[in-house]
């Protein structure tokens, strides 16, 4: 537990005058005001625009705590946020925290909704255990939008975040100083431009947990030996659980397959589909903190964890980047640069795409898919009732078309993010696919300092975007023009980033751990240039037999990952090695290629 500080307004300021008026008015209380509009208006979504400090606002909150009180008089029904705060530029949103015991929170829930709040209408609403109720009411001419935070009380993991919330109000309203620099950060962001409400959140995570941790506010980290639940045990699970053991955690993992890469480094496996939510509620059960190894996950089943556990990198990211419709439509409203693409469903549109977008066209599932799967690739209108045979979508399935670019070089940028909202990037790697499927990577890319740099500080920003905590990578396509085009998220750790593990002082897996856990992200400096070569089966499916290790390993600048993987079939992902060589990338690569052809499968 970490003990909040009581911040006490009147002995550790002089306030300006308005400043103290307004703090006598917020401290009279809800109670003694008669509420002239009983009922609560719809929400009126606005871009984020920073305005001064309205005083109505505390009169906005006595109304509307009376109009709760009237109802539940035990309920505390705070004012928080920047608009509790005198003399702080913001939004002038009236934000309500109203905490109560966890089996009470439905019912206070429902008595917002009875008033005429509603529901978050968003992919990255809070879940019913914690919900925020979202409404208007208009005062003295003016509507002034309500956000109504309730927040259970005791929550072995949530219960504290009132407390903090109090603190910060308190503390902000106590130092001058800190509530202009908040001011500054708030202008900075919005900046004379049009952001959304949403965006403009996000920019603020990193300055408020910033400050948050200077005021002793910040909650504990996950120390070991906590528990780290993993969905999915296949071999991204498995390396990210190595790292995990090495730093001390214990691990629960769900797999449909008892046998998967991950069974024999986990206290313990739970057998069950992606889809199996109870099979997930036994998994968590025993853990501190939850993430994923795979986007292919349900979203539902995710959803329902993060009513009771911290999910990370977490669920918005999830729903964003499972979907490869909603992703091209998130990164079109990061500005981020994609290639042409428009919504198909039938063979007609397909058509109607040939001849909007340009040929070649890629037709992808929206979603599931991954290593080139589930897409086809259509020259001319003739190839089009066929490739959608191959592709076998149901009807009016969604599809998403996109016109092929022709690139330079496939990058990759990962960047990892923690709770406080500080992020690192590993340096960029250039990579190569077969059929979809990774063969290798070299890092650092040889690009010009000025495009890894681009790439960095892209991959940055969406993982601001996305709220993520945890590792997000983005695949990049170099266009002749020097310019970066994303052709897809991954919300975890990456094939293009093995190579981190030799190469870098903290691995892409270390740092995944770090961050989902609350502890500070380690250096991501490369000490030698590296390569990664994929070990890919062939032949037909058979017992998993592997050769020529020993042959491999004869170089003592490269190191074998096998990923116990106990059937082998052509091209499956069975293991990768790692190459480094300071005289580069380059020469990593050829001494990375050899050692690969040496390994095989027996019959």
């Amino acid at each position: 537990m970490v003990d909040l500080p009581d911040v006490d307004v009147e002995d550790s300021l002089a306030l300006h005058d308005i400043h103290a008026r307004s703090l006598a008015v917020l401290r009279a209380g809800p109670c003694d005001y008669t509420p002239a509009v009983p009922s609560i208006g719809p929400y009126i979504s606005q871009p984020a625009t920073i305005h001064d400090w309205d005083p109505r606002i505390v009169d906005v909150h006595r109304r509307v705590a009376a109009l709760i009180n009237a109802r539940r008089a035990d309920l505390s029904v705070e004012h928080v946020g920047s608009s509790a705060v005198p003399g702080l530029p913001g939004k002038n949103v009236l934000d309500l925290g109203i905490e109560t015991d966890p089996d009470d929170v439905p019912a206070v829930a429902a008595l917002l909704r009875e008033l005429g709040f509603q529901p978050q209408q968003n992919a990255n609403a809070f879940p019913p255990t914690r919900p925020l109720l979202v409404g208007s009411i208009e005062h003295d001419g003016t509507p002034f939008r309500i956000h109504a935070h309730v927040l259970p009380r005791g929550h072995r993991v949530f219960g504290r975040d009132h407390r903090r919330d109090l603190a910060f109000r308190d503390a902000l309203r106590a130092d001058d100083t800190l509530r202009d620099a908040y001011a500054a950060r708030k202008r900075e962001i919005v900046n004379g431009t049009t952001i959304s409400g949403y965006r403009y959140s996000m920019a603020k995570t990193e300055w408020i947990q910033n400050t948050i941790e200077r005021l002793g506010l910040a909650h504990p980290p996950l120390h070991p030996p906590a528990t780290i639940g993993i969905l999915g045990g296949g071999q991204l699970g498995r390396m990210i659980g190595l790292a995990a053991r090495a730093m001390g955690y214990r691990l629960a993992i769900l797999d449909p397959d008892p046998d998967c890469p991950a069974a024999s480094i986990a206290d313990g496996v739970v057998v069950g589909r992606y889809d199996d939510t109870d099979a997930a509620l036994a998994m968590a059960a025993g853990a501190d903190v939850v993430t994923y190894e795979l986007e292919h996950v349900s979203a539902d089943l995710v959803g329902r964890l993060d009513w009771d556990w911290p999910v990370r990198p977490g669920l918005y990211a999830l729903r964003v980047t499972q979907d490869r419709l909603e992703e091209r439509r998130f990164l079109e409203s990061e500005s981020a640069s994609v290639a042409p693409w428009v919504e198909v469903r039938t063979a007609d549109d397909v058509r109607a795409a040939l001849e909007t977008l340009g040929a070649p066209l890629r037709v992808k599932a929206a979603r599931g898919g991954y290593d080139g799967r589930s897409q086809v690739r259509i020259t001319s209108a003739a190839e089009v009732d066929a490739a959608l045979t191959r592709l076998s979508p149901s009807a009016g399935e969604p599809l998403l078309a996109e016109r092929e670019l022709e690139f330079e070089a496939e990058l990759s940028a990962i960047c990892a993010r923690g709770i406080n909202g500080r992020s690192t990037t590993f340096p960029v790697a250039r990579n190569r696919h077969d059929a979809g499927i990774l063969v290798e990577s070299i890092a650092p890319a040889p690009v010009p300092d000025e495009i890894a740099t681009q790439a960095e500080a892209l991959v940055r920003r969406l993982a601001e975007g996305l709220d993520l905590v945890g590792t997000l990578t983005a695949e990049l396509f170099l266009l002749g023009d020097g310019s970066l085009v994303v052709n897809e998220l991954a919300p975890r750790v990456h094939n293009t980033g093995h190579w981190t593990a030799e190469a870098c002082r903290t691995s892409q897996f270390e740092q995944h751990v770090r961050a989902i856990c609350g502890l500070p992200l380690g250096s991501v400096d490369q000490h030698t240039p590296a390569a990664l070569v994929n070990l890919l089966g062939s032949g037909p499916e058979r017992e998993a037999r592997v050769s020529g290790v020993d042959r491999a390993l004869a170089d003592d600048g490269v190191s074998v990952h096998l990923y116990d993987k106990r059937r082998v079939f052509e091209r499956r992902k069975m293991g990768h090695l790692v190459a480094l060589d300071p005289a580069g990338p380059e020469a990593a690569l050829e001494r990375a290629r050899a050692a690969a052809a040496k390994v095989g499968w027996g019959s």
